[in-house]
């Protein structure tokens, strides 16, 4: 598959996205394919008897979809080149990292094998993307797995920061503005009941979020 053409594109596109469900989410769904991808469901099932047709994925009506050896190889390596165009955007060219996703989406189905090389040595072979996602390993294994979201951490521990689901420009502009980027050491001072905000301790500077927002910042309990 070259990834030049409209379609060819489209396939990679789709088989990025349920590895993406498959290895980082709940789970593959049709109606999840399409929300990820804001596609209509009958659009996505269609594309998908395709796939299963040409060995991309293995799918059932109304089931679930899991990817194929021929299809792990397609999605590992548009999702890796895409986190790599990510950190290429933010750590050499100095672009915002809520404005990244969008420009490395173009980017992922033009970089060669040969231009992937050269990012991985270029950048010092990094192992997540700007946002906390593990960077694909090459080899098709399982990446690794740490952390957990902000909204389980007990009140009066800390916690660093490691990553965030969901890449919406709106989110991480906010997120970039208070600090909570990975790196970041951070305390839970209180968790208010019923699903209130959490407060939050980031330097000397305290924050209330959204319990919704605590669930999408992904941590490493520090242990104190």
């Amino acid at each position: 598959m070259s990834g030049h053409s409209h379609f060819a594109e489209s396939i990679e596109e789709y088989l990025e996205a349920v590895y993406r469900l498959e290895h980082e989410g709940p789970g593959v769904t049709t109606s999840g394919l399409a929300s990820a991808l804001g596609i209509a469901p009958a659009s996505v099932s269609g594309m998908l008897k395709k796939l299963d047709k040409d060995g991309y994925v293995e799918y059932v009506a109304r089931g679930e979809v899991k990817l194929t050896r021929k299809g792990l190889e397609v999605g590992v390596r548009v999702l890796r080149r895409h986190r790599l165009a990510e950190r290429l955007l933010t750590d050499v060219l100095g672009m915002p990292w809520d404005e990244v996703h969008a420009e490395a989406c173009m980017l992922e189905h033009a970089i060669s094998q040969r231009v992937e090389d050269r990012l991985v040595a270029l950048l010092g072979n990094p192992q997540t993307c700007p946002h906390g996602h593990p960077v694909p390993p090459s080899d098709l294994s399982e990446p690794p797995r740490t952390g957990v979201p902000l909204a389980q951490i007990d009140e009066g521990r800390r916690a660093v920061v490691s990553g965030v689901t969901d890449e919406v420009p709106e989110i991480l502009r906010y997120l970039g503005e208070v600090g909570l980027r990975p790196g970041a050491p951070v305390r839970i001072l209180e968790k208010a009941p019923l699903g209130g905000p959490v407060t939050i301790e980031i330097g000397n500077e305290r924050h209330a979020i959204s319990l919704e927002l605590a669930r999408m910042i992904v941590v490493a309990n520090d242990g104190t």
